[in-house]
């Protein structure tokens, strides 16, 4: 039987999931220790309670941010029909209109991955992580046929995809270019169609 959580550890979670929130809505550099700990329903003072630095609070978020999205997207191959491939249910609800506009709940890869070089070691490392285990779902989702090595092209494209997608501010322009994407890889990668 698990023990409950302590009054500690779930404002700790609540702290955690805020700024796994704000990373992927404003960025890194975007992201404050009092917005956070506002958004978590605490006060300023409480932040050093529970971490050491703003920075080891970016890691774990973008960590959380990273399990929680990866989590949506093996709900999404769980769920998916007989008929779809694994690569094909992650290319579309990835370069979907849905992932689009939800940038805060989104992949933190695709949110923050211009800004990681520019971080604190710990922080480049948790976000290093992220982007090898999104490579390394896309990796999973392969059929047979296609080489191990086509997961960072694919991953690459449906990044760098969704970004450009949000930035062109047009939403028709935008569902243009996620659709172009998702018709390219599906037509290069996903031989069980």
């Amino acid at each position: 039987m698990d023990k409950p959580l302590s009054r500690r550890e779930i404002s700790h979670d609540r702290i955690v999931e805020a700024a796994s929130r704000a990373i992927r809505r404003s960025g890194y550099a975007g992201t404050g220790v009092a917005d956070i700990m506002r958004e978590a329903g605490l006060t300023h003072g409480g932040f050093y309670a529970h971490f050491e630095s703003r920075d080891a609070l970016l890691a774990e978020a973008v960590a959380r941010a990273g399990r929680d999205s990866a989590a949506l997207v093996e709900r999404r191959a769980q769920n998916r029909s007989k008929d779809t491939s694994a690569l094909r249910a992650l290319i579309e609800g990835y370069l979907s209109e849905t992932h689009l506009t939800s940038a805060e709940t989104g992949c933190v890869v695709s949110a923050l991955v211009s800004e990681i070089p520019r971080q604190a070691p710990e922080v480049r490392e948790a976000s290093a992580e992220r982007v090898q285990a999104l490579i390394d779902r896309v990796r999973r989702s392969l059929p047979p046929s296609v080489k191990p090595d086509a997961a960072g092209v694919i991953t690459s494209t449906m990044v760098g995809a969704l970004q450009l997608a949000r930035a062109l501010g047009d939403e028709k322009q935008a569902r243009a270019l996620l659709k172009s994407a998702r018709t390219a890889l599906l037509d290069q990668y996903d031989t069980q169609a």
